[in-house]
């Protein structure tokens, strides 16, 4: 479990040092331009990277000191503190400060302690360990990354060391980014084939959204590369970032239901 902490808490810095490196050239204009989120521009985003950041700091020094989760009263100060940065570079300068001190505490922790220290997230019904608080900080991070890398590549692709960590352990919120509703009472079952990583699977739309194994007569079959399939789980897939590799055979549900279905956040 402790290799699976070293490859998140790896991919952690890899992102960090690359999105920083592109934050710390950035002129007023670029830290204004729209994102890939909706609604945020290219400043907003680092801010709410840099919040995130800062609450991850807090719940696993938390963790280290015994103690339990933070709370949701730390978190909504912390917001409210970011949400009164109104200048873009200020934003740009507290994601830069918290999410270094957010990797820089992960990498201190040792072997021993990556393997057996217990994290409460608050959000999930117990404790996990350090490879699951990383890795989910990860998928965080490298969503909110491509909002701001994409306002300068529309073709830019998520992190490949991310990407290829991230898409074994879509299953556990793929429920939540999921809306079955939005097929109005139509179920299908689609097979799911990646390149980078090398994955085939299943998606059932049906009262939820969830994973299963690849289905013997599945009503379509999406091919795609491991992050653009991770990219239309979390709303990012729109037509002017759709590579041609990513193809959808069906003659029942087409790749626009299927954006319907992961309208992001």
């Amino acid at each position: 479990m402790s290799d699976q902490a070293n490859q998140a808490i790896t991919a952690l810095r890899i992102g960090h040092n690359e999105l920083a490196d592109l934050v710390r050239g950035m002129s007023l204009e670029d830290l204004t331009r729209p994102s890939g989120a909706a609604r945020w521009d290219v400043s907003r985003v680092l801010s709410h990277l840099g919040s995130g950041a800062e609450i991850a700091l807090a719940t696993v020094g938390a963790a280290l000191e015994g103690a339990g989760n933070p709370g949701l009263e730390f978190n909504r100060m912390v917001w409210a503190r970011w949400d009164a940065l109104l200048a873009p570079t200020e934003r740009a300068a507290g994601f830069l400060r918290a999410n270094e001190a957010m990797v820089q505490r992960f990498e201190t922790l040792d072997d021993t302690t990556r393997g057996e220290l217990r994290i409460d997230l608050r959000f999930l019904p117990e404790p996990v360990d350090v490879a699951t608080a990383a890795g989910l900080r990860l998928s965080e991070f490298t969503y909110h990354a491509w909002d701001v890398t994409v306002a300068f590549d529309p073709a830019g692709v998520l992190a490949p060391a991310a990407a290829n960590l991230l898409v074994d352990p879509l299953g556990m919120i793929i429920g939540f980014l999921g809306h079955a509703e939005a097929l109005e009472g139509r179920q299908v079952s689609l097979a799911v084939r990646t390149t980078a990583p090398e994955r085939c699977f299943g998606l059932e739309v049906r009262h939820a959204v969830t994973l299963i194994e690849e289905p013997q007569q599945p009503d379509g079959v999406l091919n795609a590369p491991g992050e653009a399939w991770l990219r239309l789980a979390a709303g990012r897939l729109a037509p002017a970032h759709t590579p041609p590799t990513v193809q959808l055979t069906s003659e029942v549900i087409t790749l626009d239901d299927l954006r319907r279905v992961f309208p992001g956040f």
